[in-house]
């Protein structure tokens, strides 16, 4: 059943847990009038309202399982902002200089408000950059990794998903098979992230819950300075599926129910 709700109706409609996809700046209204009726409520917030509010459980399970368990506050991260955390995370106590991410996304993550960026007739044969200094979830890898790092957004006429390249330098030399041994390592317990040599290709994450890193490369002039490749799909990993994740982790159910 769908209903026009309002923060005043709340209290007629009693739920274990909300989730709250609204525009950045609006959650708070919602916040205040779910708390007053149902304090052990679990709330996952998809906007940007709570991501630096210590108070909340920032929602990257790859990270902070063992907090999310039983949270009631969770502040879902940002798609891009996803990505590029799993794909810095194995590396950011070795991180010498602040790493540039080249971010492209299909047009689903520019909103449905018309603007040239989600129109497809500008977009064809067309890559838009934008919000090249300062973009929110530049502000919230710097923030949550607790490092500056460089993002550069585009967006491109495919729909769904987003390819991230990541460029870092170390404060050591490597190889490529030591990155990959590396995240293996990090992430060869979790499901959802799936490390493999190649370079990652957004159509093979399209429509899945799933994050891929690969395409370890690294300078053959200074073997401290590489590269890697993570892709997910905006609307899944980026959004809705990882909302799911959160909620089974606070409710206390499995993790992936409903997932795959």
């Amino acid at each position: 059943m769908f209903t026009r709700l309002e923060p005043g109706g709340v209290a007629d409609h009693s739920a274990d847990a909300w989730v709250l996809a609204l525009p950045n700046g609006l959650a708070s209204g919602w916040v205040e009038a779910i708390r007053a009726e149902f304090s052990e409520a679990v709330i996952v917030d998809l906007s940007a309202d709570y991501r630096f509010d210590n108070a909340w459980a920032y929602g990257l399970p790859e990270r902070f399982r063992d907090r999310l368990r039983q949270a009631r506050n969770i502040a879902n991260p940002g798609c891009y902002a996803t990505g590029s955390q799993l794909g810095l995370l194995p590396l950011k106590d070795s991180l010498v200089s602040a790493p540039v991410i080249y971010g492209v996304s299909g047009y689903s993550g520019a909103g449905k408000t018309p603007t040239p960026r989600n129109d497809p007739e500008r977009l064809r044969d067309n890559l838009i950059p934008y919000a090249l200094s300062g973009h929110m979830h530049e502000k919230e890898i710097s923030h949550q990794l607790d490092t500056p790092v460089r993002f550069l957004p585009h967006v491109a006429a495919f729909f769904r998903g987003i390819s991230l390249t990541l460029a870092f330098e170390l404060d050591h030399a490597t190889t490529p098979g030591r990155l990959f041994s590396l995240f293996q390592q990090a992430y060869g317990g979790e499901p959802l992230v799936e490390v493999i040599e190649e370079i990652p290709e957004v159509r093979a994450v399209q429509g899945t819950p799933a994050a891929h890193v690969g395409g370890f490369t690294l300078d053959e002039r200074n073997p401290s300075r590489g590269s890697l490749v993570v892709v997910l799909d905006n609307l899944l990993k980026g959004a809705a599926s990882q909302a799911l994740q959160n909620l089974n982790l606070a409710l206390g159910l499995d993790e992936y129910a409903g997932i795959n």
